[in-house]
């Protein structure tokens, strides 16, 4: 059974039992979100070394007294979670930093760090005998949603903004999802799925309303630890767009503490795009987030009312963190460097994380001693074109002729 106590308004605090609520603080509305709160005591006999030590599920359920489900899941045939975490000992040399690390969560099923999400909420979705699961999306929490969904059968219908990538599209596409393309931005594709959502009783997946999605971004915390040997990095740094992944690792090293994995928060840093750069701007300016209109090459952080604010602002404030901010050209040039010294593939949004750290690292604000960890949360392919604008270059054409191979290598060598 769920170890689920109760849920707890992020604004005025007041506490609900799961059956009195579905998604935000009937009091606050929808800037209440709300945070799901376990009974430790019973999870941290359920979940500790030992038992994590014989548990071979590999996957975000190997953590269920952890979770807002009933039971390891026994829906979802596709594995979510225990990502690789790599240590590159020749891009952390070039940097610095000789306890780098990346976590690569494009590695999971629709290469995307979102599948942790969405599998709460599929999983949540079955249990309640619920058939039809909505969300908005700039391309990956809605593939990701359509991916897991169509491994279990469930429906979807998901409405991006129309500038999503082709090959989210795709994803979605080939998925078997119904596919609104809103002529506006990703907010305004947000809101149309809330009022989906009310008219007709669907199930909201998106993070920025459902308390529950929260509960599978914070395993990313968890496996970082555990892959870790439980030893707690001193710093996370992570692409921010709603605030909802950083929040999540926040929730996650938080719930650690109280079962008594660790006892230990790391600093986390959140990276925003300079053209999409609200909750940064709040934090630093000590003021309420103001919404923009984003502009930035990474589209899936590419948000201009962060439905997170509250809890990504709380995430790096309590943590001892910070935002760092950096331009669409840093971005690509992550991409590549990422690529060419470390062999991680990475979209626009997926490396903006290490983006900041580059932009940290210049601007020696690292500890050369600290242990970092970068998070990358998408797969390159998922935006081949933003892939060739980081490379720059193109492939050479010849005839198939042996003569013009020779030419060609002896003017590269000229």
């Amino acid at each position: 059974m769920s170890n689920l106590k109760y849920l707890k308004c992020v604004l005025c605090h007041k506490e609900y039992l799961e059956s009195e609520v579905l998604y935000t603080c009937p009091d606050c509305g929808e800037a209440g979100l709300l945070d799901v709160y376990y009974d430790y005591t019973k999870a941290a006999q359920e979940l500790n070394r030992q038992s994590l030590a014989s548990n071979q599920d590999y996957s975000i359920f190997r953590y269920q007294p952890l979770l807002p489900i009933e039971k390891a899941s026994k829906y979802l045939p596709l594995q979510i979670g225990w990502t690789p975490l790599y240590h590159p000992e020749r891009l952390g040399l070039e940097l610095g930093i000789k306890k780098l690390y990346l976590k690569d969560d494009g590695r999971n099923p629709s290469a995307s760090f979102k599948d942790r999400a969405s599998a709460i909420a599929v999983v949540r979705a079955m249990e309640k005998g619920i058939d039809l699961i909505t969300c908005a999306s700039t391309g990956n929490a809605a593939s990701s949603l359509a991916c897991l969904s169509a491994s279990v059968g469930l429906k979807n219908w998901i409405f991006v903004p129309e500038q999503a990538p082709a090959a989210k599209i795709a994803q979605l596409l080939i998925y078997g999802a119904e596919v609104i393309k809103v002529r506006g931005t990703y907010d305004q594709a947000f809101d149309l799925s809330l009022l989906a959502t009310k008219k007709w009783g669907w199930y909201n997946r998106s993070t920025g309303i459902n308390p529950y999605l929260l509960e599978g971004k914070k395993t990313c915390a968890l496996e970082l630890a555990e892959q870790r040997s439980w030893k707690v990095p001193d710093q996370v740094v992570v692409s921010v767009g709603d605030g909802c992944i950083i929040a999540g690792l926040w929730k996650g090293f938080y719930d650690l503490r109280q079962i008594g994995l660790t006892d230990k928060m790391p600093r986390l840093i959140g990276v925003q795009a300079e053209g999409s750069a609200p909750l940064a701007k709040a934090f630093w300016e000590k003021k309420p987030v103001e919404p923009i209109i984003p502009e930035t090459i990474a589209d899936s952080i590419s948000v201009g009312r962060p439905r997170a604010a509250a809890q990504a602002l709380r995430a790096v404030q309590d943590s001892g963190g910070d935002f760092v901010t950096v331009s669409d050209a840093e971005i690509l040039a992550a991409m590549n460097i990422l690529a060419l010294k470390a062999g991680v593939f990475g979209e626009p949004a997926g490396v903006t994380g290490f983006a900041g750290l580059l932009k940290l690292v210049r601007s020696r604000q690292v500890d050369p001693e600290d242990e970092i960890v970068a998070l990358v949360t998408g797969n390159g392919l998922k935006d081949v074109g933003s892939a060739m604008r980081a490379v720059g270059r193109e492939p050479y054409v010849i005839d198939p002729k042996m003569e013009d191979v020779e030419k060609l290598i002896e003017n590269i060598a000229i």
